[in-house]
């Protein structure tokens, strides 16, 4: 059975009081912990999605929440507000088709900041609380390619966002507007190409913080938005990639996200001198980090691959940490997982890729066992060394698994993310299939028993693999997967056009690069397909269409195969792109155990 899940953790303006997305119950709802007494009460009950897949935010002065809900995992996100004392809940306008991503409030307690594709892309609104309907709405940015991460300056006259204007769309750049939506200007582009991006301002009202991949990593600074001074924090030729989250709110902090080896640790670096805190932690993965209590603490999550997530509060003073929020396990004996190694393991071009590797406890002298590679969605993202609940579960049945951050991932830097750039299907393929040839070299694994699963991007390379290497695995099961580019564009383009230029960023154009699409689409090559196939995917899913699915399935059938017997089929029409809830993860975990234990 999944565990229940602790996410979204938000502290509030005042600092004293933490908002999260919890199922503890069976179902996500909204929670507050109050950091000083320990306090922790619901909120809602029932308003929220059951499978929440965007974030809220406190309303000033701490008396509200602002949160999305969509229906069943279509991501069309509406607007709510949640009366933290009362909890009573009130539906915002919404236009049915659009998705509003809640992402600030003004200081004056009475708008809203609001990502929303009302305009027909992303964009940036403010949403006045006293007003109703189309009145209510006041269109902040006009970009083509869409904006977004808008943030409130502390005394309300300006905001800060992320766009780009470059025919470059890999490039992002840092903007600021008047809070009435004039003035728009540029203020951040350390060179065309890079990503650029705003991410908190100073109390000061002039300093913001910054995060650029310009010098093939990621690094952080400061700057000034009136003169355009810009200071690196981050030491020239730092081997890690950071990322910045906030100041404290007296000014004399910066903290950020080091990402070094599948680990991400707070780090505050000095905004006056430079000079770097390191906290007392052990190796492991943080979600985030919030200064709290008038920041003299940093409220965060912190897991590592055989601990599930905990909530600590970090005391700045004293440099210890108090569990406010333990891991939970229900009826599981923590002691069953198993902490994951660090490999790197040979592929093409004399390449070595970083990868985490699980294998089971207790493997008796002389056994074979059957492998995975799990594949990691995104592209533009990775694993880590958190607590990862579908691959412990898979080792917990004796699986050895093999989570490898392919060409194409995050965190080894700026060239090895954009190595697949117009080559899906491509190096980050021959990393997959050099991962199950690196299988074959473990001592405790079946080499005739290795199979493939991811999902989203994931799923794509599990559609892809078992037909552009049809000797290799013996079974797949691709997971919301993609398995028909140009049906993906097209889709994306009506439904979620701020998907459609991610993947033209990532492919290059359906016309243009028709061949190299038609190749790279696994629908293809299905004809090649040797693997028993089961494909899963939700029918809401606006991201990766169940048409993906229902495509290759079709094809199967025309070229004769038979569902139930030469490949399986699993669609859930209370789902959209995976599920978070207790309920669809037990549902998923389970049909994947059984056919796994059948066919493999």
């Amino acid at each position: 059975m999944a565990l229940p899940l602790t996410f979204g953790l938000t502290v509030s303006h005042g600092g004293d009081q933490a908002a999260f997305y919890s199922n503890t119950t069976g179902r996500f709802e909204l929670y507050a912990l109050d950091l000083r007494t320990r306090e922790r009460r619901r909120l809602s009950d029932g308003q929220v999605a059951r499978s929440p897949n965007a974030g809220f935010v406190w309303g000033r002065g701490d008396r509200a929440l602002y949160f999305s809900r969509d229906r069943d995992g279509d991501e069309r996100q509406a607007l709510f507000e949640l009366e933290v004392g009362p909890g009573t809940v009130r539906a915002l306008d919404h236009a049915p088709q659009s998705m509003d991503y809640v992402k600030d409030t003004h200081p004056d307690g009475r708008s809203l900041l609001v990502s929303s594709t009302r305009g027909g892309r992303m964009n940036v609104h403010a949403y006045d609380l006293s007003r109703e309907g189309d009145a209510a709405w006041t269109a902040l940015t006009a970009f083509e390619q869409g904006a977004h991460e808008p943030r409130s300056s502390p005394d309300g006259t300006r905001v800060l966002l992320s766009a780009n204007e470059s025919a470059d769309l890999k490039n992002l750049d840092g903007y600021v507007v008047n809070a009435d939506g004039g003035g728009l200007r540029r203020v951040l582009r350390v060179e065309e190409g890079s990503r650029d991006s705003l991410g908190h301002w100073h109390p000061d009202g002039v300093r913001v913080a910054v995060t650029s991949d310009a010098g093939g990593q990621g690094r952080v600074g400061v700057l000034n938005v009136d003169t355009g001074d810009l200071r690196w924090l981050t030491p020239a030729g730092a081997a890690s990639d950071e990322s910045a989250l906030e100041f404290s709110p007296d000014g004399r902090w910066l903290a950020v996200l080091r990402n070094v080896d599948s680990t991400l640790t707070p780090v505050l670096y000095g905004v006056e001198d430079g000079g770097a805190r390191e906290l007392r932690l052990a190796p492991g993965v943080s979600s985030g980090a919030q200064f709290a209590l008038g920041g003299s603490h940093l409220l965060l999550e912190r897991s590592t691959s055989a601990a599930r997530a905990a909530v600590l509060l970090y005391d700045l003073r004293t440099d210890t940490a108090e569990v406010l929020l333990p891991a939970e396990y229900g009826a599981i004996d923590p002691g069953v997982f198993v902490e994951a190694e660090y490999v790197r393991y040979p592929t093409t071009d004399g390449l070595h890729v970083p990868a985490l590797l699980y294998r089971p406890r207790n493997t008796p002298p002389g056994a074979r066992l059957p492998a995975l590679v799990h594949v990691h969605g995104g592209p533009t993202w990775q694993f880590f060394r958190n607590f990862d609940e579908v691959t412990q579960f898979l080792v917990s049945r004796g699986y050895v698994v093999l989570c490898p951050n392919v060409r194409g991932s995050t965190g080894s830097g700026v060239a090895w993310r954009d190595a697949n750039l117009r080559d899906w299907g491509g190096r980050d393929l021959e990393d997959v299939a050099a991962g199950a040839e690196y299988l074959k070299t473990l001592p405790e694994v079946d080499p005739a028993r290795l199979g493939v699963f991811g999902g989203s991007y994931g799923g794509y390379l599990s559609y892809l693999a078992p037909v552009k290497y049809p000797e290799l695995f013996r079974v797949s099961v691709p997971i919301v997967g993609i398995s028909d580019l140009h049906a993906l564009h097209a889709a994306n383009s009506r439904d979620m056009p701020q998907l459609a230029q991610y993947f033209r960023s990532m492919m290059g154009d359906p016309v243009q690069d028709a061949e190299l699409w038609r190749d790279r689409s696994a629908l293809t090559h299905a004809a090649r397909l040797k693997a028993h196939m089961f494909m899963m995917h939700g029918a809401n899913d606006p991201r990766c269409p169940v048409g993906q699915a229902r495509g290759f399935r079709d094809a199967l059938v025309a070229l004769g195969r038979r569902e139930g017997e030469d490949f399986e089929y699993a669609e859930f029409g209370d789902e959209g792109h995976g599920s978070a809830d207790v309920a669809g993860r037990t549902r998923s975990y389970r049909l994947l155990a059984d056919y796994l234990e059948r066919r493999l």
